[in-house]
């Protein structure tokens, strides 16, 4: 980012619309916090906490896999992941480094389908030279075309070296046979062709970045030991004339799915079989009671309280990895259950009990006690996970990038109580169709499981 040294008046002077929003108790999430609106579009959200001398600092960037529309140009959110620790105009990256290594900080980043986060936990009294340096690289990022294209090699290997792990190839399939036209059809990495063609994309990497390490995506998250008065200065000093940008990325809509979809993955070497059964699924909300149903049955149906848990993982024994992945996404996302078959005789009888689970929550409610035993628990776990400055920033993230707003979680978990046994069988009704499922299995190439080789073949 850019490196801006002004006058303290002129600081001042900088026009910022503000906010405070003062938590009730009863609300999950329990600090007080504020947020700050720069002209720019940047937010500043600020959450004081009694964990002494520790901040920490997350930035969350708006932007990942989810905003890759041109063809062949997947992968460059992840790629950014990646070179943002190259260096800037006013630090190299050994200067960097020492920086953070002197302040004693933990940093690192990740991408996602909708957010890139950088993150970092320090002293509190080295908030205004890391804010300073993490200022630069954001508008100031600077790199070579040979340190474009040693990064992009590396992103390569990280590629093969996901690509050795069953349960990282499923996902890439699932996706891109799940997703035809929506750019949740490529993972964060993105597609191999893509990955394989990146060292010859240094302009549009530049480009990348001009679209969209802008303030209108970006929200800085200051957590720990600080004041809102500290946190706006320092954000005003460093940000405050970082410029707007005008990009807004068309990310096309998936259209209906309108029959069911099968894969089966030939694995090259020994493992036991992996099966995936996902139906579509909605987008995250903290108002429709769509998505807070679904979540409530994905722990009351496959988690390790569920029936088909203790039957299929703790009693049968025909299982030992099971659960459900149904993350907060920006656009409709996909209810998965993955599974892990001990004997590859008994696939398709795990994958039948899956589907007759789904299934009976479409018909049958679910028991009042259950629904509000899943509640309290996530509602508790979630509250007990917030037990330091990183933890709760690390916790917010996610929300930070789909709404800007902690409240989200308060919202989110109110819609949660407001959810009935009623409202979770009509949910399931209005989404575990035959004709939106896709399943997804894997196996050791030669292995006798003659009914899942239908549908597409993938080779590993």
């Amino acid at each position: 980012m850019k490196m801006l040294i002004l006058a303290a008046l002129l600081l001042s002077a900088l026009p910022v619309v503000g906010f405070a929003q003062q938590n009730r108790g009863s609300k999950l999430f329990p600090y007080q916090y504020t947020i700050d609106d720069l002209p720019n579009g940047l937010r500043l959200v600020t959450v004081p906490t009694d964990y002494p001398n520790l901040v920490a600092l997350y930035i969350v960037v708006s932007a990942g896999s989810r905003n890759e529309v041109e063809p062949g140009k997947s992968g460059f959110a992840h790629f950014f992941e990646h070179i943002m620790f190259r260096g800037s105009d006013n630090y190299t990256p050994e200067r960097r480094e020492e920086l953070f290594k002197r302040a004693g900080a933990e940093t690192n980043a990740y991408t996602s389908d909708d957010r890139t986060v950088y993150h970092a936990t320090f002293a509190k009294e080295d908030l205004e030279p890391i804010m300073k340096a993490e200022a630069d690289r954001f508008q100031r990022l600077k790199y070579t075309p040979e340190q474009f294209k040693t990064e992009a090699l590396a992103v390569k290997g990280e590629y093969d070296k996901n690509s050795a792990n069953p349960i990282s190839k499923m996902y890439e399939v699932l996706r891109e046979t799940a997703f035809k036209r929506h750019t949740y059809s490529h993972t964060t990495m993105g597609y191999l062709k893509d990955i394989q063609d990146m060292p010859n994309q240094y302009e549009y990497s530049l480009e990348f970045y001009k679209r969209f390490y802008r303030p209108e995506y970006t929200t800085i998250v200051v957590v720990g030991d600080a004041t809102r008065a500290q946190a706006l200065d320092l954000t005003k000093r460093y940000w405050g004339e970082w410029k707007r940008g005008d990009y807004k990325a068309d990310i096309p809509e998936e259209p209906a799915q309108r029959e069911s979809r099968t894969a089966h993955i030939d694995w090259p070497s020994p493992t036991l079989p992996y099966l995936a059964v996902a139906f579509r699924g909605p987008a995250y909300s903290d108002e429709r009671k769509d998505k807070a149903a679904l979540d409530l049955l994905a722990a009351i149906a496959f988690g390790e309280n569920s029936d088909l848990y203790q039957q299929l993982v703790l009693k049968e024994q025909k299982v030992d990895v099971l659960g459900p992945d149904f993350s907060d996404q920006a656009d409709p996302e996909m209810f998965v259950v993955f599974a892990r078959v001990k004997d590859p005789a008994n696939v398709n009888a795990v994958r039948d009990r899956i589907l007759e689970t789904f299934k009976k929550y479409t018909t049958e409610p679910i028991e009042q006690s259950k629904l509000d035993a899943t509640r309290s628990r996530l509602r508790y776990g979630f509250a007990m996970a917030m037990n330091s400055n990183d933890a709760i920033a690390r916790s917010i993230a996610p929300y930070i990038s789909l709404r800007r707003t902690p409240e989200t979680i308060n919202k989110l978990f109110e819609t949660y109580q407001a959810i009935t046994p009623a409202d979770i069988r009509d949910t399931a009704k209005k989404y575990f169709r035959d004709e939106s499922r896709t399943v997804v299995t894997l196996a050791t190439k030669g292995q006798s499981i003659a009914s899942l080789r239908a549908g597409r073949r993938v080779k590993n």
